[in-house]
């Protein structure tokens, strides 16, 4: 018993360990062949408060924790499935041994791994796929607003000037010798009772021009003289 303690050796090589939250982490931890008899366990910090991760002897009480290689005397490495960042700190190697009283004593310890425990970080990829779905979202929202103002566009123009001509009485006059000859076709002047039903077969002319300047008998003077003519025909 006496050459095995002194010749057993524990070897804990990660002096730094940085993980990301949800992965996996991997603790180191070797031993000699020659060993006193007593379990090997994993504890997160030293001292009073400290908590054993993984005992050699009760594999089934952690559930994250599992060993890399099962049954190995020698090889003591584990894994910390689903990282979470309460789990930064620092985890010790130990080697225990049975002391006369049946207890476990400290007979060798690693010299401890730090942990800590980051945010997930973005993949190139990620952000790479990220950036084209924000350009095809903006894309598809101007596209969008393109079509909207067109449409908006559309019913503001021609279906508002329609009625406007449909809707609204063409006057003229001839009060200068420049008015253009031109052919108007105009509603009736007729009530809207006697107009609905002649309103397809009424045909209204209107010839304005300025007439010669005559004297005209019982016109007040600067009145402007026209003419206007109706003509109604039967529809084939």
């Amino acid at each position: 018993s006496a050459q095995a303690g002194q010749g057993f050796k524990l070897q804990q090589p990660q002096g730094k360990v940085s993980v990301a939250v949800g992965q996996t982490l991997t603790l180191r931890c070797t031993t000699s062949e020659l060993a006193d008899p007593g379990p090997v366990r994993w504890l997160k910090g030293w001292g009073t408060g400290n908590k054993t991760i993984y005992d050699q002897r009760e594999k089934d009480s952690f559930p994250r924790v599992t060993r890399v290689v099962n049954g190995s005397d020698t090889d003591f490495t584990i894994h910390i499935r689903n990282v979470q960042p309460d789990d930064a700190g620092t985890y010790y190697c130990v080697k225990f041994v049975k002391t006369l009283t049946g207890g476990d004593e400290v007979f060798r310890r690693g010299r401890g791994t730090e942990v800590s425990v980051h945010e997930t970080a973005l993949v190139p990829g990620m952000v790479a796929a990220a950036v084209v779905l924000c350009f095809l979202l903006l894309l598809g929202l101007f596209i969008a607003l393109c079509m909207y103002r067109r449409k908006c566009q559309g019913r503001a123009g021609g279906p508002v000037a329609m009625g406007s001509l449909s809707s609204v009485p063409l006057q003229c006059c001839t009060g200068t010798p420049s008015t253009p000859r031109e052919v108007l076709d105009a509603e009736s002047s007729h009530p809207p009772s006697q107009q609905s039903s002649k309103e397809e077969n009424d045909i209204h002319y209107a010839d304005l021009q300025p007439l010669p300047t005559a004297p005209w008998r019982g016109h007040s003077p600067g009145t402007a003289p026209s003419e206007y003519a109706s003509l109604r025909a039967a529809a084939p």
